[in-house]
C-alpha cells in the first residue's frame, strides 16, 4: 500500500518552520538568548530543529553591528561555509568557530556575562565568612577558587578551598601568564587566581567573587575594567585583633605579622570602589550583594 505525500501539508511545515527561525534570529538579535548558550545547545542531537538548523552565517549576523564583511572573515577563518549550519558542524569546525564565538560574545554582548568582583580586607575581618553567606542564598554569585603555595588548614580541601602548589608550580602559572593576579601575602606566601577558570564562569552569567589581598585588587583593576572592587572592613582595629586570637589558626608571631599587613590595607581602602563595614555577616553580605547588581543596571543601561 502506497502513501501519497501530502504536498500541502509539508510546505504548511516548512513555512512555519521558515517562521519559527526568523523568529528565533529577532530574539537573538535583540538579546533574548545568550549567544554562547544557543551556540553549545545547537550541539545537542535533540536540540529544537529551528535551532540546529540555523545556518551559521545567519546566526553571526544577529550580533548587532556584525556585518557580512566580518561574518565572511570569520567562516574563511574556521572553514565553514556560508550554508552550513549550526547543527551540521564537524567536530573541529565547532571547536574552531567556538573560539571565536567566544570572543564575539565577550566583545559584543559584556553586559550578558557576569560581574568580577574584588573582594579584599585585612586578614581576620570576615571575608570568607560573608562569601559563604552569599553564595549560599544567591546562586548567581560564586567563588573563584585560588591558587597558594600556603599549606592547607584544617578543614580545607584541594580544588575546593585552594589550589595548593609547590613555589615551582607557582611560578610555572606565573610564566605561562595564566594568572590574573598574583601576590606574595605575608611576606612569605604566593596567592593567585587563574584565569580561564574565572572567565568561563563569567561567561555562564556568574557573578565571580575574588576574595584576595589589596596588592591583587590593585592588579585585576588594571588589567579588567569593569570589574567592581570592594573593600571589607572591620568596626574597629580592636574587633579586628579580637577576631583574629579567636580564629585561633595562626600563632602569636603570625598574628603579629598579619595586624601589621592590616595596618598598611586599611591606608588604602580609598582605593576601593566601595568600603563595607562588617558588623554583622548578615548585613555585609547584603550590602555587598545589592553593589554588585546595582552596578550591572548601571553597565546595561551604558552599553
Amino acid at each position: 500500500m502506497t502513501t501519497s505525500f501530502d504536498a500541502f501539508g509539508a510546505s504548511r511545515r516548512g513555512l512555519e518552520v521558515r517562521r519559527a527561525r526568523a523568529a528565533f534570529k529577532r530574539e537573538l538579535s535583540d538579546g533574548r538568548h545568550r549567544l554562547l548558550d544557543i551556540f553549545d545547545r545547537s550541539e545537542d542531537p535533540d536540540a529544537d530543529l529551528v535551532l540546529r538548523g540555523l545556518r551559521v552565517e545567519w546566526f553571526l549576523r544577529t550580533i548587532p553591528g556584525f556585518g557580512a564583511k566580518k561574518t565572511k572573515a570569520v567562516l574563511e577563518r574556521v572553514g565553514v561555509r556560508p550554508t552550513a549550519t549550526l547543527g551540521g558542524l564537524r567536530v573541529r569546525q565547532r571547536a574552531a568557530l567556538r573560539v571565536e564565538v567566544v570572543a564575539l560574545y565577550r566583545r559584543y554582548f559584556p553586559h550578558h556575562r557576569g560581574n568580577l568582583v574584588v573582594l579584599a580586607g585585612p586578614s581576620g575581618v570576615g571575608k570568607g565568612t560573608i562569601v559563604e553567606w552569599i553564595t549560599r542564598r544567591f546562586p548567581d554569585f560564586v567563588l573563584s577558587v585560588s591558587a597558594t603555595t600556603r599549606p592547607p588548614r584544617p578543614g580545607e580541601r584541594e580544588g575546593e578551598h585552594y589550589f595548593f602548589l609547590s613555589p615551582r608550580a607557582f611560578q610555572t602559572l606565573i610564566d605561562a601568564g595564566e594568572l590574573l593576579e598574583w601576590a606574595v601575602v605575608h611576606g612569605e606566601h604566593l596567592y593567585g587566581t587563574p584565569i580561564g577558570p574565572v572567565e568561563t564562569l563569567l561567561d555562564e552569567g556568574k557573578n565571580v567573587i575574588l576574595e584576595i589581598d589589596v596588592q591583587g585588587a590593585k592588579q585585576v583593576k588594571r588589567r579588567v575594567k569593569r570589574a567592581l572592587s570592594i573593600f571589607v572592613a572591620p568596626p574597629t582595629f580592636a574587633a579586628l585583633e579580637e577576631r583574629l586570637a579567636a580564629r585561633g589558626t595562626e600563632n602569636d608571631a603570625e598574628q603579629r605579622r598579619r595586624l601589621a599587613t592590616a595596618r598598611k590595607e586599611l591606608s588604602r581602602q580609598h582605593e576601593f570602589d566601595h568600603v563595607v563595614i562588617n558588623e554583622t555577616v548578615e548585613e555585609a553580605g547584603q550590602s555587598i550583594v545589592d553593589l554588585v547588581l546595582a552596578s550591572q543596571r548601571t553597565q546595561a543601561t551604558k552599553e
